[in-house]
């Protein structure tokens, strides 16, 4: 499957290499803020999997590059240098009960660090593997909504 980033394995990233396309990806977000008129800090990310791992790296290496995310299936990406201010921002992790790739106790670390740097974290369990499951994506709508509306 294509990726945002190298990884060295399944579930081992190239951190470097992660940090560098973070760093393309909100240089992008702010160069078409400014082209297209929007607000770059009105952007929520939504990714999946490796999508849900470059958009925490995101949050980490870039706060205030997005108001708020929806992470389906994320890992912790990253752990940044210096501790971001995620205050303010809406978080909805989604994680697979049965997921075979992602732990349950990884989850667990990523959603404790997204509070310890502010973020105001949703979680949700799925009972389910590491695919999306059609509730979970109607449950991050009301989520959603709810946050931003």
């Amino acid at each position: 499957m294509p990726c945002f980033f190298r990884l060295f394995a399944e579930g081992i990233f190239d951190v470097e290499d992660l940090k560098y396309r973070t760093n393309q990806l909100a240089g992008f977000i702010k160069m078409a803020s400014s082209h297209y008129g929007f607000a770059s800090n009105s952007i929520v990310g939504v990714g999946y999997s490796n999508g849900a791992n470059i958009g925490t790296s995101l949050l980490f290496l870039h706060p205030g590059v997005l108001r708020g995310a929806g992470l389906f299936r994320p890992m912790v990406p990253l752990v940044p240098e210096k501790q971001p201010d995620l205050a303010g921002n809406p978080v909805y992790v989604s994680a697979g009960v049965k997921d075979p790739i992602v732990a349950r106790n990884e989850t667990e670390r990523l959603v404790k660090i997204l509070r310890e740097y502010g973020a105001d974290v949703t979680l949700s369990w799925v009972n389910t593997g590491h695919a999306l499951a059609g509730p979970e994506v109607q449950d991050a709508k009301v989520w959603f909504d709810r946050e931003f509306a």
